[in-house]
Formats: C-alpha cells, structure tokens, sequence
C-alpha cells in the first residue's frame, strides 16, 4: 500500500471500503441482547473495566463498542445512565468521537511502518501511547474510554501491556476489546474482561442495515447465504460483483467431475495484473464452495446461493465419504491460498491450479 498523500488522511484498518467506519453508523441491528446486557450492567452500577466484544468479523462489534463508548464518556459522576446506548448525533460528544477528536476515548488499532504502510499487527510502540493518553488528566471528571480494534491483533508485548491495564485499571477508565477470534487471546486477558457474544445477523437484521447505509441487491437471499450474517462480508459482496462471480463459479464447476478447461483458464486469468481484489474475493469464495461442499455431505443442502448450486452440491457430495474428501480439499486449498500470496505467487496460475485440484477432488468424490 502507497504512503497517503500529504493533504489524505491515513488509512484505517477498521474502515470498509463502502461502508461506513463504526463510529459513523446511525444504528446496529441484531444485537438487542447484547445492547440491553450493556446497560443492565451500566445502571447497576457495575461497570467493569475491560469487556471483550466477540463474534465473527463485520458483525457489528466496533458499531456496538463505538456506541458504548458515546454512552460512556458522556455520563457524568453520579448522573444515571440513559435509557438507550449512544447519543444523538447533535450531542457534543458524539460530533468529537465521529471527528476521531474525542479527549477521553482512544482507538488502539494498527498502525502505519515507516513507509506509510500498515502493519500486520498493533505493536507494543502503539500500545504505549496510552501512557500520553492516561498522563492527561480528565478536567471534567469523566470517563475514559480505550477501544481495541482488533485485539486479535496485537503482538505479544503490546497483548501485554494491555494485561497489564486490565489487571491495574486506572480510575474511571473502561477497556474496550474487539476480538473476531477470542482463542487467539492470553487467556489472562480473557478472564480479565466481561464478555459479550454477538451472533450473525439473521437476513432480515442484514437486509435492514444494509439498507441503512443504501446498499441493496435483488438476490437478497444469495447475499445472506454468501455474507454468513456478516454487513463487511455484505458489502464487500456488492461492492466487488461477489454474487455474479459466485455464479460464474458454480456455473463452472456445474460440469464436475470434468470442467471446462478455456472457461476455467479465463476465470483465472480475470484475476491477474492488478485484480487484487477480485483475486482475494475468489479464493474467498472457492473456500467457501468447499466448505459448504463438504456440510452438504452431513447435514441438509444449504440454501441455494446461485442458480443450480443446490443440484451441484448433491451431486458432488451425496454421503459423509465425499463430505470428507471435499473438507480435505477445503483444508489444503485453504493452505495453498496462504502460502501461494505469501509467496507473491501469479494469481492467475494459483487460481487455476486450485480449480484442477478441485476437478480432481470430483472425481475422487464420485468414486468414494
């Protein structure tokens, strides 16, 4: 990634492209629980220093944390909490914490290498601009807020430091945690923290909060089965053609277990030069064809995400002997994805030799 120009601002790991950064979304849907925990806990006066937000990624836990957070800093000592989390976007505090501005709330998040790059985990140098963040004091007496997004990742000496925050919480201060993968955290940091568990949305949660940032697709029900009750899944589906390119995909592979080499090879070769992100979105889906290839074998067809996908997947996968063979796929294909990008790999070739790997499986599954 090019360093920003001077006169840009600095990228941000939490934004979406298409979307909204959390602190700018008008509303959260589907989390009515964790929002209602939020507050039980608030007006009891029970307010623990360190919660850890949970669940799979584009769910809406910053939405949710950024939320808190207004609440938070906007409560004075001895005035009750509100009767809803957030503040009305007029309210002073809300205008600053939109603006990135707000005195009393820090965001530790991933920051830029010295050539204007982002780093691949929050270092410990991040972490210690806390100590400039809690060396001001807060002249009127209110809350300070720290949100960690995403905790996953933080290197070890920066998971440290906020251990140690965790264990010696300075007064009126609440942390923040936002975790799509909790197993990957200390388990002291775990133990430390409330825990608040956000589910997938349902696609009638996703619908509407699609809708709310004025996105919207005429195969609702392809969007939800792709996106898994994820708006980031969602909307980086419909702002990269992901359900159309799901469909070329399936359509492709509708021939298994022998495929159409000249259509394979050009849905590869779509992919090279500078398809970045057409490349990452299909080595994303082909993961997801697999995974849902190998549930199709022991469990009930999943709903049909294109047109013929449900007859497909019958096919390919008719026993728990073929559902076995395509998780293995799924698991090795996954492995070569990794390392293929890690090793600047032509993503052209990578795709292909993915999908000649897949035709093989096919035939494997067809003989099981």
């Amino acid at each position: 990634m090019a360093r920003a120009p001077a006169d840009e601002p600095a990228p941000e790991p939490d934004r979406r492209d298409g979307a909204p950064h959390p602190r700018e979304a008008k509303a959260i849907f589907g989390h009515e629980g964790a929002e209602a925990d939020i507050l039980t806990a608030l007006r009891s006066g029970k307010v623990h220093s360190g919660w850890l937000l949970t669940g799979p990624e584009g769910v809406g836990k910053a939405t949710l944390a950024y939320r808190m957070a207004e609440t938070l800093v906007a409560q004075r000592p001895g005035a009750p909490f509100p009767a809803a989390l957030g503040l009305p976007p007029e309210h002073p505090d809300s205008r600053l914490i939109r603006a990135g501005a707000h005195p009393r709330l820090f965001v530790l998040r991933r920051g830029l290498d010295d050539r204007g790059n982002l780093r691949s985990v929050i270092t410990v140098e991040e972490a210690r601009k806390l100590r400039e963040f809690f060396g001001l004091s807060a002249a009127d007496g209110g809350r300070r807020v720290v949100i960690v997004d995403a905790a996953d990742e933080l290197n070890p000496n920066a998971a440290n430091a906020i251990l140690k925050l965790l264990e010696e919480p300075p007064a009126r201060t609440t942390l923040l945690l936002v975790s799509h993968q909790p197993a990957r955290l200390l388990p002291t940091i775990r133990s430390r923290c409330r825990t608040l568990r956000l589910s997938p949305l349902s696609p009638t949660d996703l619908g509407q909060a699609m809708a709310s940032i004025g996105l919207s697709t005429d195969q609702p029900g392809a969007l939800a089965e792709l996106a898994g009750g994820s708006v980031g899944n969602a909307v980086r589906l419909v702002a990269n053609g992901g359900l159309d390119l799901y469909g070329d995909l399936v359509a492709l592979l509708s021939g298994l277990p022998r495929m159409d080499r000249p259509r394979a090879i050009k849905l590869a070769e779509s992919c090279a030069g500078r398809a970045e992100g057409r490349f990452d979105l299909l080595l994303d889906l082909l993961d997801l064809f697999l995974t849902r290839a190998a549930r199709a074998g022991l469990l009930a067809a999943p709903p049909e995400a294109a047109p013929g996908e449900a007859a497909l997947l019958a096919r390919l996968a008719p026993h728990d002997l073929a559902a076995r063979a395509w998780a293995d796929r799924q698991a090795l294909a996954s492995a070569r994805a990794r390392q293929g990008k890690a090793v600047n790999l032509d993503p052209a070739a990578l795709v292909l030799d993915m999908l000649l790997q897949i035709e093989q499986t096919a035939r494997t599954a067809a003989a099981a």
